[in-house]
């Protein structure tokens, strides 16, 4: 063995300057007096929600979207000032966790704005909360031929403000699906309307993620909601074809070789023997399995990257272990560097490149590196 370690060489190396530079990217294209909401939800797709909110937060971003009340908090403990979106509402009994960690819910029944207002009335404060609207989306939010009702309802309750109203699209990264997307922008320009007509006056209108702020700009309002460009991840967010910002990767995944053997042709690889090899073949197992967030579908498909070269995978991804074919790489060794997703030029591996090959999305890919796969911060 040429290599020393005291820990499993697997890591994923987190490029804070990179992802300085897409929230910079991404605000010159949109426009600077648009306000920017900064997605930081699910460990902010994986990448690390604390080190990449401190870093966004030095650059100067806005707002924090996050899915829960937890997410809030560990942003809140760690001394993250600016405003906290919950996108995903809350649960009964956590809106003094809200109030307390001055934390903005979304909400969509009138259930969490009463329990909102009567816990702002004890503490004898106003509470904030954003509306959303669902336009189409058809998961959460208020329906348009309910929002009047709702709007009516808000206004009789003293100790809550309508700061935000909000809502999210189905397709806006489908050209195809523009008109649907316009008919989703345009419910919402009538939505508000009826919250103004009901004496309400939202400081924050934002209708735009990522797909959106880019696509479509006339959704861009007065606060955008970017999420997986941040990451570098617009390979397939972004339809083709139309103006976007650069963008640069932020999360490379790398590993060493382990173990080197030589195998007879006939000889089968992995469970299930799902590769039999067709020439005496040079195979190399790498510390990296579907527990740490490697797709299991990669199985005989796709390639790691050894010395700048492809070297495919070949039988089934396991648990723990990944085999790889190395034949090809006269040169390669154990304690080798293996890059999983990264690289450079034309050699790069991305996550959307993975995601191609398993069905899924590049969200997907880094939102399942699983925590055994410890983050590296680069350019902190």
């Amino acid at each position: 063995m040429t290599f020393l370690s005291v820990h499993r060489p697997t890591v994923a190396e987190i490029d804070l300057s990179s992802l300085a530079f897409n929230f910079r990217s991404v605000r010159e294209f949109v426009g600077a007096s648009v306000g920017f909401m900064a997605v930081v939800k699910a460990d902010a797709y994986g990448h690390g929600a604390v080190e990449c909110a401190k870093r966004l937060e030095a650059e100067g971003v806005d707002w924090f979207g996050v899915a829960t009340a937890e997410e809030g908090v560990e942003l809140r403990e760690v001394g993250i000032s600016k405003p906290i979106l919950v996108l995903g509402g809350f649960w009964p009994g956590q809106e003094f966790t809200l109030q307390n960690h001055d934390l903005t819910p979304v909400i969509f029944h009138i259930d969490q704005a009463r329990a909102m207002s009567e816990a702002a009335k004890r503490q004898g404060t106003i509470a904030r909360v954003h509306v959303k609207i669902d336009t189409g989306m058809g998961r959460i939010g208020i329906r348009l031929k309910d929002v009047a009702t709702f709007a009516r309802d808000l206004a009789t309750l003293s100790n809550l403000e309508v700061e935000g109203l909000m809502t999210h699209f189905a397709a806006a990264d489908d050209l195809d699906a523009t008109e649907f997307t316009n008919q989703q922008i345009a419910r919402f320009e009538l939505a508000v309307e009826i919250f103004h007509e009901n004496g309400h006056r939202p400081q924050f209108i934002d209708m735009a993620n990522s797909p959106g702020a880019v696509v479509h700009p006339l959704s861009r309002s007065k606060m955008v909601r970017i999420g997986g460009l941040l990451y570098g991840l617009g390979g397939d967010v972004l339809p083709s074809g139309v103006p976007q910002p650069e963008l640069k990767p932020v999360m490379s995944i790398r590993s060493k070789i382990a173990q080197i053997k030589t195998i007879q042709s006939g000889e089968t690889i992995g469970y299930g023997r799902t590769f039999t090899a067709k020439r005496e073949s040079v195979i190399a197992t790498i510390a990296i399995g579907y527990h740490d967030g490697l797709p299991r579908t990669l199985s005989n498909t796709g390639h790691f990257l050894i010395r700048g070269r492809p070297a495919p995978i070949v039988g089934r991804v396991s648990m723990d272990w990944t085999t790889i074919d190395v034949t090809d790489i006269a040169t390669a060794a154990v304690g080798d560097d293996v890059t999983i997703i990264g690289g450079t030029g034309e050699d790069l591996i991305r996550a959307e490149h993975l995601a191609s090959l398993t069905d899924t999305i590049s969200y997907e890919i880094t939102c399942g590196i699983s925590q055994r796969v410890p983050r590296r911060y680069l350019n902190l």
